[in-house]
Parts: structure tokens; C-alpha cells; sequence
């Protein structure tokens, strides 16, 4: 052992003794941190369903391989990163003597190839990853502004990179570069020693090592001495680093992200879409009649009343911007990147860390408030300090965020939380919902119309509507819903629906006045109160008339009746009308003979696709009597039409209207149709088509096309019989 093994092998097992245990102390202060937030006592039981769900997206990177060549680079990359830990050790033994390998597998062939081969595939990924980087950086995606900007500011790219910390990205790109190099040059060392006996052990390595014929046998033995030293400390730098910055979401989440994603909301791994978060006090589902808002926190005001699975998913993002790439507001030059919420809140975070352990470990011991000079130290509130108002209004609760997060961080539960606190407890939202909530209170209805008039849409139906109740003959319950009672565009989809299901011999019935909002605005609004009173008065009435199955024509009572109800004791079977519509088609009950004139789109709803993955039986119930010319983004990359979350009944100063974008990706298709299937981008659409001036574009529901071919049918067929 030479002077050169000695140093390298004291400096290497002491960086090696001091990241570790740098590493370990951060870990646990971040688990200490993680653990002041609030109580959330849903995520518990399922535990080997969540373990199943955790190793399946995690080992089989089913989220990141959507993005194909993009995921199977970060699927090596991953992969890479943990199994060449085996090479990491080798280096231990070769700071200290570095003709020293691994015990039993050191010179064993398979192993040698596996790890060579393994080698060679991390390098090729992470150069592809850079490379992709370097091609979407924000300076060469610039794009004009959109609209009024807003104090928050505006996007200036169309990089899902813009307001990442790439410093750290490249920082760890540099890092797995460097330790890649290091195992190949090490291995070209000693295939040029002669200490690899088989070329095929080492294919790679054999072809560059030629370049070390001239070199002396001791300078390569101490150049395999020097590159292990160096691969130790580059490697125990990079956990060095996470112990120094734990706000570094882009290495910490190779940690964090198991842990996210076995918390995640739904154990056997389905995305945290359709039913809203409810809101919890205690860590458990509130309970308005027993819950304080003196004592119980009404939503999040400062950061620590989030719940624990909320300050894990800040401290897992990995600023990959796959959320902010996909975000309608953000698209559109509102103040809103889901990655940089999350970010803000992660820093915020870990820039309170010291005072909120101080805090607790005071409230620990019985001690008085936090103050620093004799002035007490109060929490901040997150609006306003740290959030942008406005960041939190541009919200459509699209769920595009949660769709595309590869580490199942929860951004619509978060901004629900933010909103019901401003809402419940500030009395702090845009004005103009104020209407909407006080419609919802007074009349039933976010329109403001007479609950007697619930009816008024079917008197023009040549049959009569009957009202459900309890044991009637009906199979279906009709959820009309308010827009398909009150507005007049949707009255005309509420008779098509119903006159098709008539004709197709389905027996169905319908509420009337005793139907009331779902309350999906209010909840969605952050009005969680308002919400449940309204609920529980459906629910009433449903159990009460004995429902179990309900077709409904809106997506957003669709999703609430049927993933939100069952909290209140209401379990029912809800479809949507095209679903119900597909089956009688496929079933010869309605036979659409007529093909529909000229080109056809289809918008997927936000509530109706990727919070309900209702994807294919709209487009089989339109491909019955029309070909469908799909929009660029479809299906689970739908772009929203801009009324979810409330937003229907709030103006949108700012930037450039999410309805005129989504009209302008319909009309370039150049179809003269959008089909769509829900009532509220009936409205968003048909106003987005006639701001870009296309009058001649027709904005309607697949329920009333469908109801064309049969009026077409009946006009053919009566003719026929005249002649």
C-alpha cells in the first residue's frame, strides 16, 4: 500500500463518514419537519396495496414512460443510479489496493458484462436527458405575452423549464456523467492490465482500452487508485449536497418520491382526480357540527396546516415542469405554474424550518410563544406572503397538474385547501362569485332562478316526464342538473336526452323541483359548508325515491353524485348520457343511419376524461354517424375550456381566455363542428368560437347529433310512406 493509497483511502473514508452522517442528520430533520404538519388519518390501511402500487410506478416507471423516449432515459437513469452502488463499493477496495475487487462477483464474467452493459446505458441516458434539456431551455422558447399580466408575472416561454433551479439539474447530470466515466475508465484500466481475462466480460471497455498501451503497469494501478477516489467523492458529494440544501427537490425525490407515492390518495394507484379532497379537521373528514373554526383550522392559512402528505409532496417535486407544460392558466398567461406553487410553498417551508421546530419543541415543553427580541413571532399566513391571490383564482381544477405529475404530487387538494380558508374564514374571493354562492343559498341554483321552474325545460316534449318516487317504475334516475333546467342551450341537450331515451324504450324519471345544485361550484370555490349542506339535501332526497342508477348530462354533477355522495351515504350508479347513449346504440335500440355533414371534433370535458377516464364512449357514440378528427390535445392531455373550478362564474382579466385557446386548437382542425358533453364547454366553447369569429362553427352536444339522425330518420321514413 503506497503513499497514493493511503491519502486517497484516509481522504475517501472521511468524506465518506462525514456526507453520510450530514446526510442522515438532514433525513431526519426533514422527517421531523414533515411531521408538523396536520394530522391526515386517511392515508392508513391498504398497506400492501400501496406497496404493490409503490414498486410498480416506481421499478416500472409506468407515469415517466408515457413520455417515451424521455421515460425510458430516466428509467436507466433510475435504474443506473441505484445498481451501480456494487461499482461504488469496488472503489472502496481500490483506493486501498487497486488490483482488490469485489468479494465473490468481483471477476465473475456475467457480472462484469452486466455492469459494464449497465454502465454504458446510464451514460447514454443521462447524455440524452441533457441533451433534451439544452433543446427546451426557456431562452430559445420565447413567446409573446398574452393579455394583461398580473403582479405574479406572466410566462416569457413555453418551456416546461422556465422557473426551474436547472443549476441543480445540471449539477446532477454532471455528477452521474462523472461517476459513468470513472467505472468505464477504471474498467479500461484494467482491461489494459490485463486483470480482465474474456473480452466479452467488458465489450466496450476493450475497444478504448488501447489508448493505455504506452502506459506503464504502475502508473494505470495508481490511475485506478486516483479515478476510485475520485468516484467516491463525487458520489458522496451528491448526498452532501441534499444534506446542505433540502429544498433540492431534484435530488432529494430519488428518496422522497417512494414514500410520496405510497401515501399517495388512492392506494391502488389511481391519480388523485374526481372526488375533491374533503377537507379535514382533526385528520379526519370535518364534521360542520361538531368542527370549530376558532379552534379547528377551516382549510390552510399557514404552512403548517397542511397535512404531512402536502409538505412531503413540496419537498418531492422535481421541478420537471410536466404540470406547468399542461396547466390552462399557465398556457394562457395567468400567474399560475403548478410547479412553482408547489415550489414557493417547498421554500417557504424550508425557510420557516428552524422556527417551526423551535415552535414545537416549545409547545412540547409548555413553553410560550415563539418571539425573537420580545416580540412575538406570528405564523405567516401563506395568501398574500407567499401566494399570489390571483395564482389560486386561475385554477380550472382541471387536474392536468395531477395527470402528468410523475411523482403524484397533489396540486388541485392544495389549492382547495388555500381556497377554504380564504373562503370560510377571510370571506376573501372575486366578487362576482359572490352571486353564484348566493344563488346556491337562496334559490338552489347558481342562476338565481325559481326552483318551481325546475321543470320548464320538458314542456315542450311531445310525452310527459314522470317524477320519480319510491318504488316507481323507472330503472334510471335522470340528473338534469341546474344548467340543464335553467339555461337555454342545455334545456335543448336535457330534451334531446330525454326524448332519445323514450324512443329507446328506457325508463327513466326525473327529480323536478325537488333537485337541487350538487354543490360542485361551491366546493370547488373553497365554500366546503355550503357544499355539504347542499349535498346532504340530495342525498336525502335520492335515498328517499330509492335511486341507484343516475344518468347525468353534466360531468361536473357526474363526478359529485358519484364520487363525493358516498361520504354522505349516497352510493349510486352514476353514467354519462353519452355512456348510456353508446350502450342503446350498441344494443340496435337507437340506430343512427344518418352520417353527420362535414368535419367533427370532439373536446374532451376536464370532469367527464381525466377525472372520471370516460374517454372512449363519446367517441364510439360519435363515430356511430360521424368521423372524428381529434384536436392535438385529447383525452388525458385535454386543454379545459376554463369554467371548472368554480371559474364559470368568474371573470378573467388576465391573459388570454382558456376558452379562446381551446376554440382556436377546434377551429384549426377546420372542422364546422365541436361535439362536446357537457354543459359548461357548450357555453365556454360556443363563446370562445364566436370571439375568434367563427359563427359558421357549430358548438353542441353529442346527444342532440344523435337526436338529428333520428329526426332526419323519422323525416326520410315519413316521405317514403307519402310516396
Amino acid at each position: 500500500m503506497g503513499v497514493v493509497q493511503i491519502v486517497t483511502a484516509v481522504i475517501a473514508f472521511a468524506y465518506t463518514a462525514l456526507a453520510i452522517g450530514l446526510f442522515v442528520r438532514a433525513g431526519l430533520g426533514m422527517l421531523a419537519l414533515v411531521r408538523l404538519g396536520s394530522p391526515d388519518l386517511t392515508r392508513k390501511g391498504d398497506r400492501g396495496t400501496r406497496v404493490r402500487t409503490m414498486l410498480r410506478e416506481s421499478l416500472g416507471h409506468t407515469r415517466m414512460l408515457k413520455w417515451h423516449w424521455v421515460g425510458a432515459a430516466h428509467w436507466a437513469v433510475f435504474f443506473g443510479f441505484f445498481l451501480l452502488f456494487p461499482a461504488l463499493a469496488q472503489s472502496y477496495f481500490e483506493v486501498i489496493n487497486p488490483e482488490w475487487s469485489l468479494p465473490i462477483v468481483g471477476h465473475w464474467g456475467p457480472w462484469l458484462l452486466v455492469s459494464e452493459l449497465l454502465t454504458v446505458l446510464t451514460g447514454l441516458a443521462i447524455l440524452t436527458l441533457f441533451v433534451i434539456r439544452m433543446f427546451r431551455q426557456p431562452r430559445a422558447h420565447r413567446v409573446p405575452p398574452q393579455g394583461t399580466p398580473s403582479d405574479a408575472g406572466q410566462r416569457r416561454s413555453s418551456s416546461r423549464f422556465e422557473n426551474s433551479r436547472q443549476w441543480m439539474a445540471f449539477y446532477i447530470e454532471a455528477t452521474i456523467s462523472t461517476i459513468v466515466l470513472s467505472h468505464m475508465a477504471i474498467r479500461t484500466f484494467k482491461v489494459a492490465l490485463g486483470d480482465i481475462e474474456h473480452e466479452w466480460t467488458s465489450p466496450v471497455s476493450s475497444l478504448i482500452a488501447g489508448v493505455w498501451s504506452g502506459a506503464s503497469e504502475e502508473s494505470l494501478l495508481t490511475a485506478i487508485t486516483l479515478v476510485a477516489g475520485l468516484d467516491i467523492l463525487v458520489s458522496w458529494t451528491f448526498f452532501l449536497m441534499l444534506a446542505l440544501i433540502p429544498s433540492m427537490g431534484i435530488g432529494w425525490h430519488r428518496v422522497t418520491a417512494f414514500f410520496n407515492l405510497y401515501f399517495k390518495r388512492h392506494a391502488d394507484g389511481a391519480v388523485s382526480l374526481g372526488a375533491a379532497k374533503p377537507m379535514l379537521v382533526k385528520g379526519e373528514p370535518a364534521d360542520f357540527e361538531t368542527a370549530d373554526p376558532e379552534t379547528d383550522p377551516f382549510g390552510v392559512n399557514v404552512i403548517t396546516d397542511f397535512s404531512w402528505k402536502g409538505l412531503l409532496d413540496f419537498s418531492t417535486c422535481t421541478e420537471c415542469g410536466r404540470c406547468q407544460s399542461q396547466c390552462p392558466a399557465w398556457n394562457t398567461g395567468k400567474p399560475l405554474s403548478p410547479k412553482k406553487f408547489i415550489t414557493d410553498l417547498r421554500d417557504h417551508l424550508y425557510e420557516q424550518a428552524p422556527y417551526l421546530k423551535a415552535a414545537a419543541i416549545a409547545k412540547e415543553r409548555g413553553g410560550a410563544a415563539l418571539s425573537k427580541d420580545g416580540v412575538e413571532i406570528e405564523p405567516i399566513s401563506i395568501v398574500g406572503s407567499v401566494i399570489d391571490p390571483d395564482v389560486l383564482w386561475s385554477c380550472t381544477t382541471c387536474g392536468a397538474c395531477v395527470e402528468q405529475c410523475p411523482v403524484d404530487i397533489e396540486h388541485v387538494d392544495h389549492i382547495l385547501d388555500l381556497r377554504r380558508n380564504m373562503v370560510m374564514i377571510e370571506s376573501d374571493f372575486p366578487a362576482e362569485a359572490q352571486t353564484m354562492l348566493r344563488n346556491l343559498e337562496n334559490k338552489g341554483n347558481p342562476w338565481g332562478e325559481n326552483p318551481a321552474q325546475r321543470l320548464k325545460w320538458a314542456e315542450p316534449l311531445d310525452f310527459e316526464v314522470p317524477i320519480a318516487e319510491a318504488g316507481g317504475d323507472w330503472e334510471y334516475l335522470y340528473w338534469v342538473g341546474c344548467a340543464g333546467a335553467y339555461d337555454p342551450k342545455a334545456q335543448k341537450t336535457s330534451r334531446a336526452v330525454a326524448t332519445l331515451l323514450h324512443d329507446a324504450g328506457v325508463k327513466f324519471a326525473v327529480l323536478g323541483e325537488a333537485e337541487t345544485c350538487t354543490g360542485d361550484s361551491a366546493r370547488r370555490i373553497g365554500h366546503e359548508f355550503m357544499y355539504q349542506m347542499l349535498a346532504e339535501q340530495n342525498v336525502e332526497t335520492l335515498n328517499e325515491v330509492g335511486a341507484v342508477k343516475i344518468v347525468a348530462t353534466c360531468p361536473h354533477c357526474l363526478n359529485t353524485i358519484g364520487n363525493e355522495y358516498e361520504d354522505l351515504g349516497g352510493n349510486y350508479e352514476v353514467v354519462h348520457h353519452t355512456e348510456l347513449l353508446n350502450d342503446l346504440v350498441n344494443a340496435g335500440k337507437i340506430t343512427p343511419v344518418e352520417e353527420h355533414e362535414g368535419k367533427l371534433t370532439y373536446h374532451d370535458p376536464c370532469y367527464l376524461g381525466r377525472h372520471n377516464r370516460i374517454f372512449t364512449p363519446p367517441r364510439e357514440l360519435l363515430g356511430s354517424f360521424a368521423e372524428v378528427t381529434e384536436m392535438p390535445r385529447n383525452s388525458e392531455k385535454s386543454f379545459c375550456c376554463g369554467a371548472g373550478g368554480a371559474r364559470m362564474w368568474m371573470e378573467e382579466p388576465i391573459g388570454k381566455r382558456v376558452n379562446r385557446e381551446r376554440a382556436d386548437e377546434a377551429v384549426a382542425t377546420g372542422a364546422n363542428t365541436v361535439a362536446v358533453g357537457c354543459p359548461f364547454c357548450s357555453t365556454m366553447l360556443r363563446d370562445g368560437v364566436a370571439d375568434a369569429g367563427r359563427e359558421d362553427v357549430e358548438v353542441i352536444d353529442i346527444a342532440q347529433l344523435l337526436a338529428r339522425t333520428q329526426e332526419k330518420k323519422a323525416e326520410k321514413a315519413s316521405t317514403a310512406a307519402a310516396e
